[in-house]
């Protein structure tokens, strides 16, 4: 699955393009090291399918690649959050 990264001034969010469809994880950021993931949207077709879980792995990839920590507002990023207890090194509050 490629993933991919588009940044602006004040946010941006992570796409997955799968078999047509277009899932996204959100984020808006407070300071260069501590973004807040508000969003994740997974189309119906691709629901169960592991996308979001993709993407939220991602996420955290890129905030441990890039020294950030990640404020889980999204209810699913924040459940993910609560079961991957090795992502504690990159979640705030």
């Amino acid at each position: 699955m490629n993933i991919v990264h588009e940044e602006g001034r004040s946010g941006g969010r992570y796409v997955a393009s799968v078999e047509g469809h277009e899932a996204e994880m959100t984020y808006s950021r407070t300071s260069p090291r501590l973004i807040i993931i508000d969003h994740t949207g997974v189309p119906d077709a691709l629901r169960g399918q592991g996308v979001g879980q993709a993407l939220a792995a991602h996420a955290v990839e890129e905030a441990r690649r890039s020294n950030w920590k990640i404020i889980p507002l999204c209810p699913f990023f924040k459940a993910q959050a609560a079961r991957h207890t090795d992502w504690r090194d990159v979640i705030s509050g």
